[in-house]
């Protein structure tokens, strides 16, 4: 049987909240993979809109790793990044339209499968009309 892969993303700051021009950094690990599987790694930090409407999406932060760029450690692959956030967009939860910032990891393994994992956090503190949950 296969093994499944296990991503993990750990933001270095504990609040979840950024403002802009500040720096995001954090870790990600891989665990219960097999390494030859692996082709290729992708770490985006970026942002997309979700409801009404055309979806947006903008990529501030790519890079596409291997395994060899990695540690290793415990069982497990880490790789780290860190980027100064933009101005733009800032997060948003409006009725109609929400902006989500995130840390997205991609697997790329044999056979073209892929796996994903995400860990949103927000950029400014914009205001949130009354009635929607932050």
């Amino acid at each position: 049987m296969p093994l499944q892969p296990q991503m993990t993303i750990r933001l270095d700051a504990e609040a979840r909240t950024f403002t802009p021009g500040s720096t995001l950094s954090g870790q990600y690990w891989l665990e219960a993979i097999l390494p030859e599987e692996v082709k290729a790694i992708e770490l985006s930090v970026l942002w997309y809109t979700e409801g009404k409407g055309e979806e947006d999406l903008g990529v501030h932060f790519f890079r596409r790793d291997t395994l060899d760029q990695l540690s290793y450690a415990a069982g497990r692959w880490i790789g780290s990044f860190s980027t100064v956030l933009p101005r733009s967009p800032l997060s948003y939860q409006g009725l109609i339209v929400k902006i989500v910032w995130a840390v997205r990891v991609r697997l790329f393994l044999a056979g073209a499968k892929q796996h994903v994992e995400e860990l949103r956090f927000r950029l400014g503190s914009v205001w949130t009309p009354k009635g929607i949950a932050k």
